[in-house]
């Protein structure tokens, strides 16, 4: 019988990010969290943030307060929550199990589920003799049938084996042999036949939910409008829609959308936690200490990343806007984000890519926020001549750096005269005339005051007409003299950032160290 999620009446959008605290948030799922947020804000609608602990053996303490720690940073507002609280709580599934297994055992007494007594030896020994007539070795609709189960147990044995409390747990009974279709909003039509799939475990043995049951029961008493989720859980969906049906809530059951994977750089495969720092780049969007091992896995803010370029890269990471835009602020992602412009195909992480937007982030910063930024870097010899000058020095860098932390050591001669000077300018472009050129010119802007980026580029012009020289012969010396170095910012900003009295005590500096 088909199933089409398309059934769904028009209701408020509600979505939901539902990590599990088993250890830190790939980029994978931020980017997951992202989508979901745009989307939410987009419709004027509801983000969710749900914490599914069901698993207990593999939580990781530290892991949820990560999650909450990572959205903030990246400033994506959570509007329901186990810290925000909401009307739909609890929003941790640890504190939601008495809504589980009530419908665990409904299924059962609709004959859409049913109770599995084996054995973990009989499990095993079912599953060789199918490998060994080369079937495969799942539980399902024909291998149920010799199993030891409420399907194929007297009702009176089965009521024996419960009232004695033996250990069962409860398996869907999935149809045999019937097409599964709903259409996903990204990939359109999806088609499982049922025998693909097996009697997936809804409650184990210790009464807890599977993840399968405690997904759907919570997105439908969550109202969750669509599910935004990786493409890793799209083997999972025709189950789900299944359990929707089963559960008599398919009439409002949510539009699934299941998002592409972030591929490594080379294409090869999905971008892995373990992938990161062995290949060089984070994984993470903030620095994870693991409490067991102390082990530490870098993170995007502290490797310098700043929150709306770590946020645009990442929206560009499987979403093509309408046109051929790039930068995008969180205003303006809201506005043209649409499901519908979701690629199908995964999106190869790209490092280089990734710094691009660093960088252009960094040049919209003005020079007092980067100084914030680099708060820890600051000594007294940067702050000497004031906080102003401080500023109007690192916006001269900011534009040849992709992180704010490389500012300061590259511009080290704005606060004190060069220690080291590039060899090659020095051995190809300082000889005797270009010294005397050099000298003269700066005595000439000295003895003018001329304090102005202007007057001083005016002043070597008319100084290298009156020479009959060129004067880009005389440009990198200038340069070289005043800061060591071949390049860097605009060279008469720099001068008049530095100031005359310092520019001639470095040329004194520089014909002392250097005599021709």
């Amino acid at each position: 019988m088909p199933l089409n999620s398309q059934k769904m009446s028009d209701r408020p959008v509600r979505v939901r990010f539902a990590p599990s605290p088993t250890g830190p948030l790939h980029i994978g799922g931020v980017r997951t969290a992202l989508y979901n947020y745009l989307f939410a804000k987009k419709h004027k609608g509801k983000f969710l943030l749900r914490i599914e602990d069901t698993d207990q053996k593999r939580f990781v303490e530290g892991a949820e307060d990560y999650v909450n720690d990572s959205l903030n940073w990246l400033g994506l507002t959570v509007d329901e929550g186990v810290r925000e609280g909401g009307d739909f709580g609890p929003y941790k599934q640890s504190e939601r199990m008495d809504k589980y297994a009530g419908y665990a055992h409904q299924l059962v007494k609709d004959d859409y589920a049913y109770y599995a007594f084996d054995t973990p030896e009989e499990l095993t020994e079912m599953r060789a003799k199918l490998e060994a007539n080369s079937m495969s070795a799942k539980y399902d609709a024909t291998s149920r049938m010799s199993m030891r189960n409420s399907l194929t147990l007297s009702e009176d044995e089965v009521k024996e084996r419960l009232d004695r409390g033996d250990n069962y747990i409860v398996r869907i009974k999935l149809p045999r042999n019937e097409e599964i279709r709903f259409q996903d909003v990204i990939r359109g039509w999806i088609v499982f036949n049922s025998s693909q799939l097996d009697d997936k475990v809804l409650l184990k043995e210790d009464g807890l939910p599977t993840y399968h049951l405690a997904n759907i029961v919570d997105d439908h008493l969550m109202e969750i409008s669509h599910v935004i989720r990786g493409e890793e859980w799209l083997p999972s969906a025709p189950l789900h829609v299944i359990l929707y049906r089963y559960l008599g809530w398919e009439d409002t059951m949510p539009k699934f959308a299941h998002l592409p994977l972030i591929l490594k750089p080379d294409g090869k495969g999905k971008l892995s936690k373990r992938d990161g720092d062995r290949l060089g780049f984070p994984v993470f969007p903030i620095e994870w200490k693991d409490p067991k091992t102390d082990e530490i896995s870098s993170g995007y803010r502290e490797s310098g990343y700043l929150p709306n370029a770590v946020v645009n890269m990442l929206a560009l990471l499987g979403w093509h806007p309408s046109d051929n835009q790039e930068l995008f602020d969180l205003e303006s992602l809201i506005n043209e984000f649409t499901l519908e412009r979701v690629s199908k195909s995964g999106a190869k992480f790209d490092m280089d890519k990734a710094k691009w937007f660093n960088h252009q982030y960094l040049m919209k910063a003005t020079g007092t926020e980067i100084a914030d930024m680099v708060a820890s870097q600051i000594e007294p010899k940067h702050t000497a001549r004031g906080d102003k000058y401080l500023a109007t020095a690192i916006e001269m860098l900011k534009e040849k750096v992709s992180f704010a932390s490389e500012i300061l050591p590259l511009g080290d001669y704005f606060f004190e005269a060069p220690s080291a000077y590039d060899e090659k300018v020095q051995r190809k472009k300082w000889n005797a005339d270009i010294a005397g050129h050099i000298t003269n010119y700066i005595n000439s802007i000295v003895e003018g005051n001329m304090v102005s980026a202007s007057a001083m580029e005016e002043q070597l012009q008319a100084y290298a007409d009156s020479k009959e020289i060129g004067k880009g012969m005389l440009m990198q010396p200038l340069r070289w003299v005043v800061s060591g170095q071949a390049g860097g910012p605009p060279i008469f900003e720099m001068l008049e950032l530095i100031g005359l009295e310092e520019v001639s005590k470095r040329l004194d500096r520089a014909i002392q160290k250097f005599p021709v």
